[in-house]
């Protein structure tokens, strides 16, 4: 099958030779990234769910999850939330096919339940967050669009977007939120939230790091334990950085926080989400796919959780893409950068985009024309194999934020 593949020499200036660069990473704990990890954890229980009932997934979209903020009164050593933390859960679902009904919005409710107690365990599911669900109905007339026997055609005309690889800027970024909860909260520092916000910057050779915590009250004593805990974050993110990078790396966290002239004013949280206290939610305001809010690189502005894994391009370009550009850079040398672009055309199949575009910036006296061939077919064969994406999604194999 011949697709429309072009791969590009890109002349520009490599993001690692700009004089500057913004990377963001908003944590798991984050309103946003709440709700699309609500939202993904829906859509892929209701995948599981019409496999087991139907042979195959089923028309839904749970991609509008909305977290309305609650009010608390947190303290060292303990606080208590006010007002509940209020989430609707909202899409479409199919819920019934070939007379037989679905249960659509009890697997929602009970994987939403699920996600939230592994996610931030700190929230009392009891008292501390509501969570509603409506879902319209979906179309069991979409079920030919739905079926494995053939490739789905595409729902929308949109696109993706991906990059690869990861700067040292945006592994440091990455993978500070990540270690500190991953690591250091489980090791050492109970006290750490799950709302981690990590915003960073590169200048030149200088690396600044300005993070936002919410720190868990009942696990911290007082403010010398919260500054002593502060300190030992910020020893442990420059070691951390180190890892990454041999550039100058500077940390501050909480920059907000008060504690001269008796004014004590700290980001402290009852549940270890700010969304207790005044921060809303919503699918698609926080990381991309590839879990990094980098201005610095072509973005799609596509919420890509909760979308269906079957024909929704919102969500399987931009995995797509992120998958492709990596696999570039794996397999073809003398790749300094890739951007890779995917274009659908609406009511066509998904493994033939209107063009897929790669976008390289080779290295100094790399071969392009070997490479423009080696990447070309790299492309092709994940085009090949699209519904792989699909299987990815549902067994929970690709983070989608």
């Amino acid at each position: 099958m011949i697709r429309n593949i072009k791969v590009e020499h890109l002349h520009e200036t490599p993001i690692e030779k700009q004089e500057t660069e913004l990377v963001e990473r908003k944590g798991i704990g984050h309103p946003d990234s709440i709700s699309d990890g609500l939202a993904e954890a829906v859509s892929r229980a209701l995948c599981k769910e019409y496999i087991d009932k139907c042979g195959a997934i089923l028309h839904h979209n749970t991609d509008e999850t909305q977290i309305v903020a609650g009010r608390s009164r947190p303290e060292f050593g303990g606080g208590e939330v006010l007002k509940p933390i209020y989430t609707l859960l909202v899409g479409r679902a199919t819920m019934e096919f070939d007379g037989m009904e679905i249960p659509a919005e009890a697997v929602a409710l009970q994987a939403a339940r699920e996600y939230v107690r592994n996610t931030i365990p700190g929230m009392d599911l009891e008292r501390d967050m509501i969570i509603d669900c409506k879902l319209g109905t979906g179309s069991s007339d979409l079920r030919d669009v739905f079926t494995r026997d053939h490739i789905p055609m595409a729902n929308d005309t949109s696109f993706g977007v991906g990059h690869a690889p990861f700067s040292e800027l945006e592994q440091v970024v990455y993978n500070t939120e990540r270690q500190l909860l991953t690591d250091l909260k489980k090791k050492k520092i109970p006290g750490i939230g799950e709302d981690i916000k990590v915003m960073g910057l590169r200048e030149n050779d200088d690396i600044s790091l300005t993070i936002c915590c919410g720190m868990v009250g009942r696990h911290v004593d007082d403010m010398d334990h919260y500054i002593n805990a502060k300190e030992e974050m910020t020893e442990y993110v420059l070691d951390l950085a180190t890892k990454y990078t041999d550039r100058t790396v500077s940390a501050r966290i909480n920059a907000a926080d008060k504690v001269d002239d008796g004014c004590d004013c700290v980001f402290l949280t009852v549940t270890g989400t700010s969304a207790e206290m005044g921060d809303d939610g919503s699918v698609g305001r926080g990381n991309r796919s590839n879990g990094l809010i980098t201005p610095s690189r072509p973005m799609s502005m596509e919420a890509t959780s909760g979308k269906n894994p079957i024909n929704h391009i919102g969500k399987i370009y931009n995995l797509l893409s992120t998958q492709m550009a990596r696999d570039v850079v794996s397999a073809v040398d003398e790749v300094s950068d890739v951007h890779i672009k995917l274009l659908s055309q609406i009511g066509m199949p998904i493994d033939q985009p209107l063009v897929a575009s790669a976008q390289v910036i080779p290295e100094d006296g790399a071969n392009f024309a070997a490479i423009r061939s080696e990447a070309e077919v790299v492309i092709d064969d994940w085009l090949e194999n699209i519904t792989k994406i699909t299987d990815m999604v549902v067994k929970g194999e690709l983070d989608t934020f």
